[in-house]
């Protein structure tokens, strides 16, 4: 699997509508779905939690779990779905994963997250990966960080990616937790240095494909987040700069169009509007007309019954108008604006 790109798991946000989405503007950027705990699995919808569109590929599944029978027994069924990659969540500090007993609080327990990762290895053939921090609380040292590595590779996993700042389980909010924990980027290169036979994939900061290219000489790859979602037109030359590939859509313009017939389908399915437009808001950031692009689906998206129709209102927004030539002025209006110009020194002259 290439991993030069892809884009960061995240709650509420890298959906199924999402990520076919962002499938058009990129062909080859590997995406995650949210995660999803292992009891939501097991005992609820799986077609709600596993479902997915075939041309989301390459996709991974991130599950939330630290029992390493259920996260075998998950593992398989994300492999019987078809998905390309499965990985562990090691890297989320907030209270509510924290009381499940996984996340970023796992880090303490690096035995633990070894067989885990043992248990899904031995139950698929597809990789396993593991996603984490580069420490929790006090347990921030480079040398834990090794050792964390050390354990779980000894397991068989099959790349780490690594967001390259400390988790507080306590005291700072999972926003906060992805802002005031400094980055340490030269860890990450140094964890690839010291475990060379290792797929290590940097996360955390990265916002420009320039930055992408400019780690990928020393690390398998890199991972964006919040960037790719609330400015995703900054994956439109992954492509072509990373891949080697042509890139799928050319404008924004066309990447809207392209994603109309997949509206009008999930509309005809029943699904509402506003599930699929609100992760179209950051499309045109910073063109003219982007605040009312995004104003008209934020206030009409949401309503009963909204249809394409609105999403073809806000495309009017920002759609680039044809220019219309100004024609220059003829003789007869140049002399008559001399002469004005003439009077009104006369008059000032006067005065």
């Amino acid at each position: 699997m290439d991993r030069k790109l892809s884009v960061a798991p995240m709650m509420e946000w890298t959906d199924s509508h999402y990520r076919y989405f962002a499938r058009l503007i990129s062909r080859h950027t590997l995406l995650y779905t949210e995660m999803v705990t292992t009891g939501a699995l097991i005992h609820g919808d799986r077609e709600r939690f596993l479902g997915y569109d075939p041309a989301e590929h390459p996709v991974a599944l991130q599950l939330g779990g630290s029992d390493p029978a259920e996260l075998a027994q998950c593992a398989r069924m994300g492999a019987d779905w078809g998905y390309d990659e499965i990985n562990l969540n090691v890297g989320c500090p907030s209270d509510r994963v924290q009381n499940g007993r996984f996340g970023a609080c796992l880090m303490a327990e690096p035995a633990l997250v070894a067989d885990c990762v043992a248990a899904m290895k031995a139950a698929v053939t597809i990789p396993v990966t593991v996603k984490s921090r580069i420490g929790i609380d006090h347990q921030d040292s480079y040398p834990e960080l090794v050792a964390f590595t050390e354990a779980v590779a000894a397991a068989g996993c099959d790349a780490l990616i690594v967001h390259a700042r400390k988790a507080w389980l306590s005291g700072l909010s999972p926003r906060e937790n992805r802002e005031v924990p400094p980055l340490r980027w030269d860890w990450v290169v140094a964890l690839k240095q010291n475990f060379p036979r290792l797929p290590i994939v940097l996360n955390g900061g990265v916002t420009t494909l320039t930055q992408v290219e400019e780690w990928l000489p020393s690390l398998n790859g890199v991972m964006i987040g919040r960037e790719a979602y609330q400015n995703p037109w900054v994956l439109a030359d992954a492509d072509r700069r990373l891949f080697g590939a042509p890139n799928p859509v050319s404008t924004p313009e066309y990447l809207l169009s392209a994603f109309r017939p997949y509206v009008q389908r999930q509309l005809a399915a029943g699904v509402p509007l506003a599930a699929m437009t609100r992760h179209l808001l950051g499309l045109f950031l910073g063109r003219p007309g982007a605040k009312a692009w995004r104003r008209t689906l934020s206030e009409r998206a949401h309503r009963p019954g909204a249809g394409i129709e609105v999403l073809d209102a806000a495309a009017q927004c920002v759609l680039t108008p044809i220019p219309v030539a100004i024609p220059a002025p003829s003789q007869a209006l140049e002399n008559a604006a001399s002469e004005v110009e003439a009077e009104a020194d006369r008059r000032v002259a006067i005065d």
